[in-house]
């Protein structure tokens, strides 16, 4: 791999240090010999989710919002992007971010979905491109492809099914007054998914990019934390979100919740259940 690389940037590689990728990815920083420092990640033999994450960052790069790592060349067994220094965040750092999310989130398309699937984690995540309503594309190519994943894994019982067949009778009655334009979501926007580089300013990484309903984007940032109420004012005043977007937020959490349980396992069917029943109880 490193002498693929050296090839790419044309001059010699002359260290490599690993750090935390994630739970599915092995991450590098390497240095060349004019000092300059590429960061390299690498997801075994997938080269599809190399490829799909870089093509997300260009997508996302296209809004010229907010940074994204540059992409310089995708291998058969690496994505090498640009290297960025990471730095502390300022007072006004959460305000920025809230207000360059909104504006990406201006970036809309004529379709939901996406030009091709990509990952969310290493589960496939279906984007075929559709012209039918958010609530179908959602429906079917977002809860429906992880409940019947679920079934695959055997985490689908009697208790579970149940519920989510009452969550599809009531489900168009919870995302009414939800519909807007496809809009350019980053689609996997946690804590762990986005730096603050030199100038506090943020950086989004790791995507799974499809243009869909902005309020799913915001539904994954509320699951595990790490964006505090400047952040959600500073979007709100930018690009107000419709009524009742607190309510439906619960529902676009289920499926990142249903995605963990099916990479994960069994710790995450109580939370699962404990969603569904908000709706249907």
């Amino acid at each position: 791999m490193l002498k693929k690389l050296e090839e790419i940037l044309e001059e010699k590689i002359i260290s490599t240090s690993s750090i935390g990728g994630g739970s599915i990815a092995d991450s590098h920083i390497i240095k060349t010999e004019s000092g300059e420092k590429y960061f390299v990640k690498s997801y075994g033999s997938n080269r599809a989710i190399l490829q799909n994450e870089a093509n997300g960052l260009n997508e996302l790069s296209k809004s010229d919002a907010i940074r994204t790592p540059k992409v310089i060349a995708v291998t058969d067994d690496c994505l090498l992007l640009e290297f960025i220094e990471t730095g502390k965040r300022d007072r006004a750092f959460s305000q920025l971010f809230g207000k360059q999310f909104a504006k990406m989130h201006r970036i809309t398309s004529d379709k939901f979905g996406f030009y091709e699937n990509n990952f969310i984690g290493s589960n496939p995540q279906i984007n075929l491109p559709t012209s039918t309503r958010w609530i179908d594309f959602f429906w079917e190519n977002r809860l429906l492809f992880q409940f019947k994943l679920a079934e695959q894994n055997g985490y689908v019982n009697s208790e579970f099914r149940s519920l989510f067949n009452k969550l599809e009778k009531l489900f168009p009655s919870i995302l009414e007054g939800a519909e807007e334009p496809p809009t350019l979501l980053h689609g996997d926007l946690w804590g762990g998914n986005y730096l603050v580089d030199e100038k506090s300013s943020p950086v989004l990484i790791d995507p799974a990019v499809y243009y869909g309903n902005r309020e799913a984007d915001l539904a994954m940032t509320k699951l595990f934390g790490g964006f505090n109420s400047d952040f959600y004012s500073a979007y709100n005043d930018e690009y107000p979100l419709p009524d009742k977007w607190e309510y439906r937020i619960n529902l676009y959490m289920l499926y990142h919740v249903l995605n963990h349980l099916n990479l994960f396992g069994s710790g995450y069917y109580s939370q699962t259940i404990s969603i569904i029943k908000t709706y249907v109880s």
